[in-house]
């Protein structure tokens, strides 16, 4: 899919940009490995980590996926303000924040191995929600000096089930170290599977990013931007 978004963005961009064989992209959340992996496959990308406080608080957004986004746009923009004032203007940057929600609740990466533990038992035998905020910074079609960028900001929910597992199988799945990076506790791609026994929705969305829906935004952003930059014709009756 990635690499199919790649080939129609390149025919785009040659018309509606800069004609550049392929967007120069900043993928900003550039913990999670299946990301770069995913990106391989059509986009040249530079990782940049935001220095951007993931320190929102959580009481004050509406739900998850409000604050997963207004998270993944602060990332963003850290990243777009600092570039751009480098005179260093990518085509595109990337800001994504995935959460766990478990009815309001929102959950995030456990801060030691008896956090791990005790957020698992909380999931253990329950539907939970996996939100992915993703917020996309591309330069503004209108630049004036003042508004240099424009964002294009969606959301990915899926609904993942946990088996009803024993406290000893938790504890031995905390001790592979594998929670400690992951929002909820846990990683569907590797040991993680063994804890879920369903999903209902985008399983990429799960490990950490919404290859499809965001495969779809870029190519309507591009059609976008390619029809508002076109010249226009003028029609004489």
């Amino acid at each position: 899919m990635v690499k199919f978004v790649g080939q129609v963005l390149e025919g785009e961009y040659q018309l509606a940009l800069t004609g550049q064989t392929l967007p120069e992209t900043v993928l900003r959340r550039g913990q999670n490995a299946m990301n770069v992996k995913m990106f391989h496959h059509g986009l040249k990308f530079e990782v940049v980590p935001s220095k951007f406080e993931e320190n929102l608080k959580k009481s004050s957004f509406a739900g998850p996926h409000e604050y997963a986004t207004a998270t993944a746009r602060g990332k963003a923009l850290e990243v777009a303000d600092r570039l751009y004032s480098q005179v260093k203007k990518p085509d595109l940057i990337i800001g994504a924040d995935t959460v766990v929600s478990l009815g309001s609740d929102i959950i995030e990466k456990p801060a030691d191995e008896d956090d791990a533990f005790r957020i698992l038992k909380r999931l253990n035998a329950k539907t939970h929600a996996v939100v992915t905020g993703v917020v996309l910074v591309v330069p503004s079609l209108t630049d004036t000096g003042t508004e240099k960028y424009d964002t294009v900001e969606f959301h990915e929910s899926t609904e993942v089930c946990f088996g009803d597992l024993t406290d000893e199988m938790l504890k031995a799945y905390v001790a592979t170290g594998e929670p400690m990076d992951k929002a909820g506790g846990y990683g569907i791609q590797a040991i993680g599977s063994s804890l879920v026994q369903g999903i209902h929705g985008d399983y990429f969305n799960v490990e950490g990013f919404p290859v499809y829906h965001f495969c779809k935004k870029l190519v309507q952003v591009y059609r976008e931007r390619q029809q508002s930059s076109a010249p226009r014709t003028d029609q004489h009756s």
